[in-house]
């Protein structure tokens, strides 16, 4: 599955995460349309964007992303967790979605994006 062309949005708190993992989009030909770096900015951001997928890291700044996760899934927009906790660390309504444990390579991102986007 190509992924050129594909607007990601990501919410990443650390910084060398969050730079690294955009790197790794741009090589796959994502386009990364906007970042945020706590719950509160995306929340603020997501309803006015047009995107493909989100990548939302779990525990972002010491605040659950579930409100994120939430609205993204009441709007039906794709979405992954990126998490060093496990799929234990998902709340309920959202353990059967696509996980990306960290620590990652490109090619693990790839194989997430490929099926979070082909549900």
């Amino acid at each position: 599955m190509s992924l050129a062309g594909t607007r990601v949005f990501i919410v990443e708190d650390e910084a060398l995460i969050l730079d690294t993992l955009q790197d790794m989009l741009e090589d796959l030909g994502c386009e990364v349309v906007e970042s945020a770096t706590r719950v509160g900015e995306a929340l603020a951001k997501a309803p006015a964007l047009s995107f493909d997928v989100a990548v939302l890291d779990v525990n972002v700044a010491g605040e659950r992303i579930d409100p994120v996760a939430d609205l993204l899934a009441n709007r039906g927009v794709p979405f992954l967790f990126s998490t060093g906790y496990g799929r234990s660390s998902l709340a309920a309504a959202h353990r059967e979605r696509v996980v990306l444990t960290k620590p990652y390579r490109k090619s693990d991102l790839k194989v997430a994006l490929a099926a979070v986007l082909s549900r």
